[in-house]
């Protein structure tokens, strides 16, 4: 299977130059791409009779060398792929689109979610250095695999650099088969069937009047004036650091849930509804279980556990995990499941745990 691996760069001025150029050209084909097509669209749409065939990222880019490149000559200071990768990730996202699994793409800005593809000469050259096309060589923190990879996504995360690429991994075979069942809550991230409860990060709570302090006084400033780029990029830092602790909580989670049990049963959640209770959301977002379900599906794939995803009208937390009784109501309020049939008493997060892991066992 594929596996990822990112990691920071340890850059001088000359490279984060070379790195921002980079990312103004991807960004400049992707907006430039973005506004053909959405044009294309709207002849379609007004002229059903006359339909222009809509472009492939191969059309994309033939045209964005005809029309684009002659006039900017900025585009030959980067890598050839850069453009190529950036129109193909919008034909991607136009895919998805058309297929109703992601909404209309958008306009790219400058120091959002800048990042960049190459492809070519990709090669991992020591323990920490990695050769890229144009750019040249570049500098890790960390060791690098000595895996054979044929492109590298370079990304920016407030003022610090990150480099990831994709390699095959060899899977392995549990012979533990030991089932467990899983239930997602807001109080706590997680309660297993075996009575083990691991605690939410909850990072953006801990740190939110920090980040609505920073965001309040860095209202009246005057947008691109030095005191504003500050505040922006403390304000982008504080972000980057809620994230990672999210992440990191979730990433432990995961890799002791797939290395330790054979079988892992959670709930098909419906996040996008959960989200619109607004009592809750902020909650829910905090403990990302989307990003949850994500890392576990690959990280079983990865320790050969299986993973089983239950329908999610199963009442698992009405229904009595010792006589099987089904209650009619239960509020979110009432954390302790109390089953007026057989009398059995039990926390409402293990209770449905234990009726997961009893759905496939």
């Amino acid at each position: 299977m594929l596996l990822g691996f990112k990691t920071e760069l340890k850059l001088n001025n000359y490279q984060r130059t070379a790195l921002m150029k980079h990312c103004g050209v991807a960004r400049h084909a992707w907006n430039w791409g973005l506004a053909l097509t959405r044009q294309i669209l709207d002849h379609n749409k007004a002229n059903p009779d006359s339909k222009i065939k809509f472009p492939t990222a191969i059309d994309l880019h033939k045209w964005l060398v005809a029309l684009v490149k002659s006039e900017n000559e900025w585009y030959y200071e980067c890598s050839k792929s850069t453009p190529q990768q950036a129109l193909m990730a919008l034909r991607e996202a136009w895919k998805r689109c058309f297929n109703k699994t992601a909404g209309v793409p958008n306009f790219r800005k400058k120091g959002k979610r800048d990042s960049f593809t190459l492809e070519g000469t990709v090669k991992i050259l020591d323990s920490n250095k990695i050769q890229v096309p144009v750019i040249g060589v570049l500098k890790t923190y960390e060791r690098l695999p000595q895996v054979l990879t044929k492109s590298a996504t370079i990304s920016r995360q407030a003022d610090r650099w990150f480099i990831s690429f994709r390699f095959d991994v060899e899977t392995h075979n549990l012979s533990n088969t030991d089932v467990v069942g899983v239930d997602l809550g807001v109080k706590n991230l997680a309660t297993l069937s075996t009575g083990k409860v691991i605690s939410g990060a909850k990072s953006y709570k801990k740190y939110e009047a920090r980040l609505s302090r920073m965001q309040w006084l860095n209202r009246h400033k005057i947008i691109g004036s030095n005191n504003w780029k500050k505040a922006q990029l403390q304000i982008a830092r504080l972000h980057r650091k809620i994230a990672n602790i999210r992440k990191d909580t979730l990433h432990k989670l995961t890799t002791l849930l797939a290395k330790n049990h054979g079988t892992i049963v959670i709930e098909d959640l419906n996040v996008s509804g959960m989200m619109a209770n607004h009592k809750l959301a902020k909650a829910i977002a905090d403990m990302s279980f989307f990003e949850f379900r994500r890392q576990l599906t690959y990280k079983c794939e990865l320790y050969g556990s299986k993973l089983v995803v239950v329908d999610r009208w199963l009442p698992s937390s009405k229904t009595c995990s010792n006589c099987g009784t089904k209650k009619e109501t239960l509020i979110l309020k009432e954390r302790v499941f109390d089953c007026g049939h057989c009398g059995f008493t039990i926390d409402r997060d293990l209770n449905a745990a234990i009726n997961l892991k009893n759905a496939v066992s």
